[in-house]
């Protein structure tokens, strides 16, 4: 992965964007796709649509079908629920926050009271969030406290401590706290990006902004290779952790004919996981391409094709039911959509230190983007 690719994926991952604000991640897309994209548009929801157009005019046999490639720009996250007088916040969760790795974890509240200042945004946080000093708020720094060890009852050091005994501590008095601190200002997890050991990476919202990156990065590459012959939409949909709201909108209202999902997939290679339940998935043995009711066949071989052409190593991805991810939306969509789905092993999910190896996103690219390269009129997805 070259330095520029690389920034990208960086930027996307540290922008701040739990479910409902996903405006900062937003905004590094479009700017990624300006002057790629012959179009971009962002719905009321907030998710951005970049399109390619297709080379093919309607024929007697019909038009290469569209393709939407669809990675989600929401990560978990938290949201401020109360402030005590002391300045202290209790918060409600924000998708799947397990309530397990929170205590002790440092935190940034992204806080729009009317005494926040964009000059602290300025100043603190990651290189992401230092760009987005524009915006209308202030980074925060808490961590999340609970009493210590030496003050919990034995029985108590069994169980997990829930969301609603832990608060976050943001070393203000309560007034101050008050002052620039708003009921419903979001909260991440304070952490970024970085690379580890032997091509892997570590950050706290690879789910699903890696699937975003796949999304620009196979438009950037079909244009490259002069385009597709059907339209190419890369879309950043919104809301997906909190019940599919920007796949169920964004496939009913870009309507392309093939949708497919990019996401991250459970990583089964480090200890505790029995294969046996959850299948194999081996960071650095390339993406799983899905497979199963969810999904449709036509396409699931297709994109093993594409994967052997563009030689590449993938895996099998078995979904014996619907997924939990948009391609789920994109299938049931208006009367029924060609749909897939194609995941990154990833270990860790929706925890602050979410693993992956990059590789395995470079394939990914390179398998859809030989997909829709090879899509043309006469092309039936009818399941036979």
């Amino acid at each position: 992965m070259n330095k520029r690719d690389l920034d990208f994926l960086k930027a996307l991952t540290e922008a701040p964007s739990p479910s409902g604000y996903e405006a900062p991640a937003a905004d590094i897309l479009r700017a990624r796709l300006k002057g790629v994209a012959d179009t971009i548009e962002t719905n009321v929801l907030g998710s951005v649509h970049a399109t390619l157009t297709g080379t093919a005019a309607e024929t007697a046999k019909g038009k290469a079908p569209s393709v939407m490639i669809a990675g989600h720009l929401d990560e978990v996250g938290m949201m401020v629920k109360y402030i005590t007088d002391d300045g202290f916040i209790s918060y409600d969760p924000i998708g799947g926050v397990d309530a397990a790795v929170l205590p002790g974890m440092r935190v940034n509240v992204y806080a729009t009271g009317e005494g926040a200042t964009t000059q602290t945004a300025a100043s603190k946080g990651t290189a992401a969030e230092k760009k987005d000093a524009s915006r209308s708020h202030e980074i925060i720094r808490g961590v999340v406290g609970r009493k210590p060890i030496h003050l919990i009852e034995p029985d108590e050091r069994k169980s997990v401590t829930q969301n609603d005994r832990l608060f976050i501590d943001v070393g203000l008095d309560g007034k101050e706290a008050k002052k620039r601190i708003r009921i419903g200002d979001a909260i991440t997890y304070g952490v970024g990006f970085e690379e580890f050991g032997d091509g892997f990476a570590v950050a706290r919202a690879f789910d699903d902004k890696l699937g975003v990156w796949i999304a620009a990065r196979v438009l950037e590459d079909v244009k490259k290779a002069g385009r597709a012959r059907g339209d190419v939409i890369a879309a950043g949909t919104v809301q997906e952790e909190i019940g599919l709201r920007g796949g169920i909108t964004s496939a009913y209202g870009v309507n392309p004919v093939i949708g497919i999902s990019a996401e991250v997939g459970h990583a089964t290679d480090y200890p505790d996981i029995d294969k046996r339940k959850y299948g194999e998935s081996i960071c650095g043995k390339g993406p799983l391409i899905a497979r199963g009711p969810n999904i449709n066949p036509v396409l699931f071989e297709r994109l093993i094709d594409a994967a052997k052409k563009a030689k590449v190593e993938y895996q099998i991805g078995p979904e014996a039911r619907a997924t939990g991810t948009d391609a789920n939306a994109i299938q049931l969509s208006r009367g029924g959509k060609v749909a897939g789905l194609i995941s990154i092993p990833l270990r860790y999910m929706h925890t602050p230190t979410e693993v992956l190896k990059l590789k395995d996103l470079d394939a990914a690219v390179k398998i859809l983007t030989r997909f829709v390269l090879d899509l043309d009129e006469k092309v039936d997805f009818t399941p036979r």
